[in-house]
């Protein structure tokens, strides 16, 4: 069975207050990509991995990122205006080949190894698999004025993470016709819903947070210390 990555790294980090891109923020001594790469670089299953990077950071990723940690299965592929956009230039450079297509953040880095290999057996059986763990807050539905209209029951609620793992002509459909009808979704399960196919959820980690602020980075530091996300202390 052939598996390949996309990994969506395109990110410029404004919520960062940074000018460097957030993907690169140093943490413990090595770049979040890192973490993130070295995880899907060291599972057997993983065939290949496409990375989906600013057009502005690919010289940079080459040389710090791929060739520093000599990284063997990465191909670096230059990104679109929306993260959608840069997802389905990967895409087009998976072989045909392509049995399942997992889909992750690049600043995701304490995605639990075994969370990735049970989306993937998922994504053989379901063809459309999403990682999301239960919501812990009471979620409201508010009008434009920010009245609560309506209080969802919590138990139906789910937070949606990635991987995001899917058949190659699955996901290849989704985003073909996403495109074709110019419509662009929040996250790549949205587009197979569209096709009117079913999404099975498996329940996420946690600790497998999207690095988007500076309080992110400091909860990162700590996840690394404590061993959280497959690292060791």
């Amino acid at each position: 069975m052939q598996v390949s990555a996309i990994i969506a790294a395109g990110g410029q980090g404004r919520r960062m207050n940074s000018s460097i891109s957030k993907q690169f923020l140093n943490i413990k001594g090595h770049p979040i990509l890192y973490y993130t790469l070295n995880k899907f670089e060291r599972m057997d299953k993983i065939k290949s991995i496409v990375l989906v990077i600013s057009a502005d950071d690919i010289d940079y990723t080459r040389e710090e990122i791929i060739k520093r940690y000599r990284f063997k299965k990465i191909k670096i592929v230059e990104g679109g205006k929306e993260r959608q956009d840069s997802v389905y230039n990967g895409l087009r450079e998976l072989s045909p080949q392509t049995d399942i297509v997992v889909i992750h953040d690049g600043v995701r880095p304490f995605v639990p190894i075994q969370i990735i290999e049970k989306s993937i057996a998922a994504a053989v059986e379901f063809k459309a698999v999403g990682v999301a763990v239960p919501v812990k807050d009471t979620i409201k539905v508010v009008d434009v004025d920010n009245t609560i209209k309506t209080t969802p029951d919590r138990k139906t609620l789910w937070a949606m993470q990635t991987p995001q793992s899917f058949s190659y002509d699955v996901i290849m459909r989704a985003y073909e016709k996403a495109i074709y009808d110019g419509f662009y979704g929040t996250d790549d399960t949205v587009l197979v819903e569209r096709l009117g196919l079913p999404v099975k959820i498996i329940e996420g980690a946690y600790e497998n947070i999207k690095i988007t602020t500076p309080e992110d980075i400091i909860f990162a530091q700590a996840f690394i210390s404590l061993g959280y996300g497959d690292y060791r202390r």
